[in-house]
């Protein structure tokens, strides 16, 4: 497919996300995959590699990659929408649901808040009941590939309804709380929820 081509592709399918409602203010379409991230690519080592479940749990749990794996799978197909201003249509996500994950836990009554835990310290936050809606996953596969480094492999979180710097990438776990705490982009300026139908982009919009 020539530029030119790509070009024509791109703006049939943004007329047609708008017409479908797909499309949340001031995004536009793209058929890439922007590479976006804050600081290097870490290294994946499996023997190393694990994921941990803490916080407001009656006992926390520990998974080895080979453990992680055996999970059930499931794939989902959802919209992708970064914060600086391109969308992403019809994502095929291959991993394990959120709702999955969290049957391995006994969540303490006051859970309400998750923090994401990442590589290199990262973290982000997001309400429990957002985790909890349908097409949230850890996905291993994106687009009948494998996860690569750069997007996030072996494993990143992929909440749709979100904007995408709450699908973390290199996740290695969560912690439940009873309180909200912000992760890195939102003690950085960023929104702490991060609605893109509602262009919550930035802190105090």
């Amino acid at each position: 497919m020539t530029t030119a081509d790509e070009s024509v592709a791109r703006r049939e399918l943004e007329k047609r996300a708008k017409a479908e409602g797909r499309l949340p203010p001031g995004q536009s379409v793209t058929l890439k995959w922007p590479i976006l991230h804050y600081g290097s690519v870490p290294h994946f080592d499996e023997e190393k590699w694990d994921f941990q479940i803490s916080g407001e749990v009656e006992a926390p749990v520990k998974l080895s990659w080979k453990e992680f794996r055996a999970l059930p799978r499931t794939e989902v197909t959802s919209d992708f929408h970064c914060v600086t201003r391109w969308s992403r249509l019809d994502n095929r996500w291959r991993g394990v649901l959120f709702t999955d994950v969290l049957k391995l836990v006994a969540p303490k009554a006051g859970a309400a808040f998750a923090s994401i835990l990442a590589e290199e310290g990262y973290t982000a936050n997001v309400p429990l009941a957002d985790l909890l809606r349908s097409g949230v996953l850890f996905a291993f596969d994106h687009d009948g590939e494998p996860l690569t480094a750069e997007h996030g492999g072996p494993l990143r979180l992929v909440v749709p309804h979100l904007y995408a710097w709450k699908s973390v990438k290199w996740v290695r776990g969560f912690m439940l709380l009873d309180h909200d705490r912000l992760g890195f982009w939102e003690r950085n300026g960023y929104h702490e929820y991060g609605d893109p139908w509602k262009e919550q982009r930035y802190a105090g919009r």
